[in-house]
């Protein structure tokens, strides 16, 4: 017992994504899911990069 209100929020967010309209933007979908992305790359200060490079991990070459 004590499952009642467990059950009625289960079933209030299964009625919630059925009858919600989404707007999906399919563009943006499938451009994350192929790895494309519009942000550019972060840019690394070259002296931190100088700093930190000794604390990398081995290369796998």
């Amino acid at each position: 017992m004590g499952r009642g209100r467990a059950k009625a929020k289960q079933t209030k967010v299964a009625r919630d994504l059925k009858y919600r309209t989404h707007e999906t933007d399919f563009g943006a979908l499938a451009s994350e899911l192929h790895g494309e992305s519009d942000t550019p790359e972060e840019q690394v200060d070259p002296e931190v990069l100088e700093k930190w490079s000794d604390y990398s991990g081995p290369s796998r070459d």
